[in-house]
């Protein structure tokens, strides 16, 4: 007996939640022409899906991962009031036809929509946004998993477990984001077994001066250290207990001037060493909290920057968490689970979850400007239907 099609649930239009509207406004038509037009991706015959929808859709995609792909594709066409398509053009458009127009738009549009749209978004002096005058932005790594398909397997890997190997081939991500917008602004991703601190080296690039970036202690290492402090950012990362930081020089509020060296030859021959600044400290009484927590940085100035203040301001890093979950779990409506089965349309699903993602956030930070509130007092669940009432832009342009 064949699948049926699983419909959007009873009484919840995917039209009532996030129109065309809510995302042309963050990623405009104008913007996807031009990138359409730059990939080399010019519209094809007009019975097919017409690859400015293909790009909406995709987007709109990844927010309803218990819809089938046609039901999603209904209930956005019928939101949108500049596609004059009748129900046989509607009909025409069945999942093959869904596959193979998303397989002509490729990966390369989605992925420059969102290098030219995504972006730090905090306006100078917003709150929980910045420490002093450096914006506050962040990376971690998170794995996604992917169908149990051979070709997702040979592309992206299945990663070991206990038992043996897991249940599903993954890909690996990495996001940087603005930790008091949430928005994702830059990432990579690759097979998983590629590792964090290669697809780290990646996204180095897209941290500038002004900016104070946090990191896990997974992270602290000489090499990635010297290229992101070579960006002009300043660091705050996590070292592990392990790691060997001598101290030179003790400063008023505690914590110490110490190198880091690419290796124990180095250390002893004191070659080639980076000033760093350690900060050490514990918090007892907390449950299942580390005895010692350890934090290194570019910030050398005790008195603009005491050690207090920068050990209260790293558990900001948490968010990288909440913001991790968002994308992949709480958006699609709890399905921790990409669905195309396809290499290439697994990375333009990623990029369209990478783009919806920060569409929302943008909206939210919109939002709590105008009520004069943190982005993080909204809750990102009813932010969808926030957005429909506060929103309601429709986009008007001929098909």
């Amino acid at each position: 007996m064949g699948q049926k099609s699983s419909r959007l649930v009873e009484g919840h239009r995917l039209c009532e939640h996030v129109t065309l509207g809510v995302l042309a406004r963050v990623v405009p038509v104008d913007l996807v022409d031009a990138v359409l037009r730059d990939t080399g991706r010019p519209s094809w015959r007009a019975r097919q899906l017409l690859p400015r929808v293909v790009v909406y859709y995709v987007m709109a995609l990844t927010l309803y991962a218990h819809a089938s792909y046609d039901s999603v594709l209904r209930e956005l066409v019928e939101g949108l009031r500049w596609l004059r398509w009748d129900g046989a053009a509607v009909g025409l458009a069945c999942k093959s036809a869904i596959t193979q127009a998303r397989v002509r738009l490729g990966e390369a549009p989605l992925r420059e929509l969102f290098r030219r749209v995504a972006r730090p978004l905090a306006d100078p002096g917003a709150s929980g946004a910045w420490y002093r005058e450096l914006r506050l932005v962040s990376f971690d790594g998170t794995t996604i998993d992917v169908p149990d398909l051979p070709a997702l397997e040979r592309d992206f890997g299945r990663p070991s477990s206990p038992r043996g190997v897991s249940g599903f081939p993954q890909l690996r991500l990495l996001a940087l984001l603005e930790t008091g917008t949430h928005a994702i602004f830059a990432a990579v991703f690759d097979g998983v077994a590629t590792g964090e601190i290669t697809l780290a080296r990646r996204i180095m690039a897209h941290l500038q001066p002004g900016m104070l970036c946090l990191a896990d202690r997974a992270f602290v290492g000489y090499t990635l250290w010297r290229d992101a402090a070579a960006t002009g950012a300043d660091l705050l990362w996590r070292a592990r207990r392990i790691a060997v930081f001598p101290c030179l020089r003790r400063l008023d509020d505690g914590s110490f001037l110490s190198r880091l060296y690419p290796s124990a030859d180095h250390r002893q021959r004191d070659r080639d060493g980076l000033t760093v600044r350690v900060i050490e400290y514990r918090m007892p009484g907390v449950p299942g909290g580390d005895r010692l927590y350890r934090l290194v940085t570019t910030l050398l100035d005790a008195r603009a920057a005491p050690a207090a203040e920068l050990a209260a301001l790293y558990h900001e890093r948490w968010e990288d968490e909440t913001v991790l979950a968002e994308v992949k779990v709480t958006m699609p409506g709890g399905r921790p689970i990409l669905r195309s089965r396809r290499p290439d349309l697994i990375r333009q699903e990623v990029y369209g979850l990478l783009l919806t993602h920060f569409a929302i956030r943008q909206l939210m930070v919109e939002a709590s400007q105008r009520a004069g509130c943190d982005p993080d007092t909204l809750s990102f669940i009813p932010t969808i239907e926030i957005v429909r009432r506060n929103l309601p832009v429709p986009v008007a342009f001929a098909p």
